[in-house]
């Protein structure tokens, strides 16, 4: 599991390990790391004689770069550093010209011909884009041939938040130290730090037990997903109610139930007016005419995706089993409603859909995606599965926000959103509490998503539900 760290939490851990160590011992690791993380990126044989720019700012994160470059100075790196800061790390810019490395007159003269590029403008304290005169060389790094790293964070994005409020450097790579960082792990700022790379440098007892943000691997969801036993049943494995679908999106209600009973549903009760399509897809399913409340016993109902203009959630919610409110269940959902309810409740909005239900433009949620889950789970009492560019899950009771590492932009398609509440019933009924349902679900579902389009061709969601099984079996396969 990927765990992240906010700054304040990050600044605690290191002024608690510094005071144990020399001075410098710490920076020293950082830009022992950095500099390893660059000579694998050069490549074996070829760091002597290759081209090293640093950009520098004025910073603790200018100094690691500094250090680095003097590393890989001194294995025959030709290294040039910009300064871009009012004053540059005296011990680090010292130690680089030790090493043969040079400060550049002309910004963007070395930027032409360089091989990689460390970017030490800003770190994790910097806010607000970066500033007006590191534009133009950032611009020149990014346009230039050369790898562009990033020392901890990338330059311009905000490290809690993952927002970014101005011009921010995309870094192919990101070489983070101690910890990750939240911006690291949640778009927009995630799509400017590239592949990420985690240096260890002692902050593992001074961090907390809790983290500010966590990203489940395989391992982690093989753990949550439910394995039947030999005196298992179909009712035991949980029946799952789903309320879905109209005359105008009778396909909702079908990739719904699709999505169910191929996430492992023993049974499904369908109530809705897609019937007759929901039968023809699926025999095993069991129909009502409806009301709910009369369909049967379930486990946990899923209601919403495809409803169009019809009756919202609040019958189902006077139900006391847990309730998935998804897509057209949302539709001017009661938080009031929401916290009455003695069953857990999970909602899983788009950014437009959570931009609604908090009452501000869809902009805001984009921009600042874990402030809207947060304020979402805490408005509604609820888990909140907030969909996007990064997928985020957070409980009722506050806690780290999970983010889903597996979404991809195949998913960007008619009906995915069906699928994912399909999956997540299912798991649901399984007897999974939500905040586990949910990041379970989002993992496989983002999975099948990349494994029906490993030839990267478009997929549509009939095939990503198609291949969910295929995205449990390659979780499950190593346990």
């Amino acid at each position: 599991m990927r765990t992240a760290h906010r700054v304040e939490t990050v600044r605690a851990a290191e002024a608690a390990l510094m005071a144990r160590l020399p001075e410098g011992a710490l920076m020293a690791r950082a830009a022992a790391g950095l500099a390893a993380a660059c000579c694998s990126l050069l490549g074996r044989g070829r760091v002597y004689g290759a081209r090293v720019v640093l950009l520098v700012g004025g910073g603790d994160n200018g100094g690691d770069a500094l250090y680095a470059g003097a590393r890989l100075a001194r294995r025959g790196a030709g290294v040039t550093a910009v300064l871009l800061g009012a004053r540059a790390h005296e011990g680090g810019l010292a130690a680089l010209r030790a090493a043969g490395g040079r400060v550049a007159d002309d910004p963007f003269a070395p930027l032409a011909t360089a091989d990689l590029v460390l970017d030490g403008i800003t770190g994790i304290g910097g806010r607000g884009g970066l500033r007006p005169d590191a534009v133009p060389v950032a611009r020149a790094a990014r346009g230039s041939d050369a790898v562009v790293v990033a020392v901890d964070l990338p330059s311009g994005v905000d490290a809690d938040t993952g927002e970014v409020a101005g011009e921010a450097l995309r870094a192919d790579v990101t070489v983070t130290f101690g910890t990750y960082k939240p911006g690291l792990l949640v778009d927009p700022a995630r799509g400017y730090a590239g592949a990420l790379r985690l240096v260890d440098i002692g902050l593992g007892d001074e961090l907390p037990g809790v983290p500010d943000l966590e990203a489940l691997q395989h391992r982690d969801v093989a753990r949550l997903l439910p394995v039947p036993g030999a005196g298992t049943d179909k009712y035991r494995r949980g029946v799952l109610g789903i309320v879905a679908g109209s005359a105008r999106y009778p396909g909702a209600a079908v990739l719904t139930v699709t999505a169910a009973l191929r996430g492992g549903a023993g049974a499904v009760r369908y109530v809705g007016p897609a019937a007759d399509a929901v039968i023809a897809a699926h025999p095993e399913t069991l129909v009502h005419a409806g009301p709910p409340d009369r369909a049967g016993r379930v486990q946990a109902w899923v209601v919403g995706p495809g409803l169009g203009d019809g009756p919202g959630a609040a019958e189902v919610l006077a139900s006391d089993v847990p309730v998935l409110v998804d897509a057209d269940g949302l539709r001017d959902l009661d938080p009031a409603l929401v916290r009455a309810r003695s069953a857990p409740t999970l909602l899983t909005p788009h950014e437009g859909e959570a931009a609604a239900l908090l009452g501000v433009a869809r902009e805001e949620v984009e921009a600042g995606r874990l402030a809207a889950v947060r304020e979402l789970a805490a408005r509604f009492g609820a888990t909140v599965l907030l969909k996007g560019s990064t997928t985020l899950v957070r409980g009722p009771e506050g806690g780290p926000v999970r983010v889903n590492p597996t979404g991809t932009g195949w998913l960007a398609t008619a009906g995915s959103g069906d699928v994912l509440s399909g999956l997540a019933g299912s798991l649901l009924a399984a007897g999974l509490r939500p905040l586990d349902a949910a990041s379970a679900a989002a993992y496989l579902h983002g999975l099948a998503a990349r494994r029906a389009s490993r030839d990267r061709a478009p997929v549509t969601a009939g095939e990503v539900a198609a291949t969910l099984p295929d995205a449990w079996r390659d979780v499950t396969a190593g346990e």
